[in-house]
């Protein structure tokens, strides 16, 4: 994919922030990495001024937009890497790999009176789906999310939704400022294109769930009334800085269940196109309220791939499924 203009100015502003910085540093202190590096940055700033930018230098084809948008100096595309380059770069995104699956939570989780499953795929050897769970005072928070593109970039972002909730939820605000808070960090630190659906939710010990959705795939309540698709309240994180989340509440009795889910699963094409969609979560869902968490996720993601047939996904897929089971006294 070729690099978008507005990617190609943001990408010129961050070189001419860089090339400031440097300048700075060398006036104080002047090293042979810092000269080399500033070369490099007027290199690609020329580049950008002659409407080279992300044109391989070897082969005149195309730079990879999403190593352009990690690393605006990168003048070769994958093709044109020699073999050397080329085992650094497979070591660095299985580095990442490793370092993304740490940061998700244990399989299976306990806290508040709910239990917690989750499947979380990539598609590729990073992913830029967010799942997380985090015990807190008397509550379980939960949050399911999707940031925009794939790969390297997209999973970084991802651990950056990762820190900023761990650091914000001990802080004791509600839902809605969270996110809020959440929303202008993000949009402060990251690029005018990128931005994340997500969902961040409180569950108590009683079954109140109070949640907020930001341009997310609606999350399902299970309960013995049937299945209720909980709408989302909000733009995407990041797009806006002062934007406004609001939350909704929902009140579980026991048995019931919540499933949340990013669209690489219900976006998932079987063997003739059709996308398995919410319809195919539904069919599963239907009829097996009291089920527990484990049992529940394990129906839908069987049913999945029995429905795409043996193929490999296309896009990075999470599933949730938080069942309320109070302990009775």
């Amino acid at each position: 994919m070729a690099i978008q203009v507005t990617d190609l100015h943001v990408l010129r502003n961050q070189l001419l922030l860089r090339r400031e910085k440097l300048g700075a540093a060398i006036a104080r202190s002047q090293t042979a990495n810092m000269l080399q590096l500033l070369e490099q940055v007027d290199k690609a700033l020329e580049r950008v001024g002659a409407g080279t930018f992300g044109i391989c230098e070897h082969c005149l084809g195309t730079v990879e937009a999403e190593r352009l948008m990690v690393d605006p100096l990168t003048k070769l595309c994958l093709d044109c890497l020699n073999p050397s380059e080329q085992r650094a770069l497979e070591q660095d995104l299985a580095l990442a790999a490793r370092i993304q699956a740490g940061l998700l939570p244990r399989t299976d989780v306990s806290a508040a009176g709910w239990n917690v499953a989750f499947h979380y795929q990539a598609a590729g050897l990073v992913s830029g789906d967010y799942c997380d769970l985090m015990p807190h005072g008397n509550d379980l928070y939960f949050m399911v999310g999707d940031v925009s593109g794939k790969g390297v970039a997209a999973s970084l972002l991802m651990a950056n939704l990762h820190a900023m909730f761990r650091a914000l939820i001990p802080s004791g605000l509600p839902v809605p400022q969270l996110v809020g808070r959440a929303n202008r960090i993000f949009a402060e630190s990251t690029l005018p294109t990128q931005y994340a659906t997500l969902i961040l939710g409180r569950a108590s010990a009683c079954g109140e769930v109070e949640i907020c959705n930001g341009g997310h795939m609606a999350p399902l309540h299970l309960s013995r009334a049937g299945l209720n698709a909980i709408r989302p309240s909000a733009l995407p994180v990041g797009m806006f800085l002062d934007q406004e989340f609001p939350s909704v509440r929902v009140s579980a009795a026991s048995g019931d269940s919540l499933v949340l889910y990013t669209d690489g699963f219900t976006e998932s094409p079987g063997a003739g196109g059709a996308e398995y969609g919410d319809h195919g979560l539904g069919k599963v869902l239907q009829g097996r309220h009291g089920y527990g968490s484990r049992q529940l996720l394990d129906a839908c993601v069987k049913d999945l791939h029995s429905f795409r047939d043996g193929s490999s996904p296309v896009d990075d897929q999470t599933l949730m499924v938080l069942n309320f089971s109070p302990i009775q006294h």
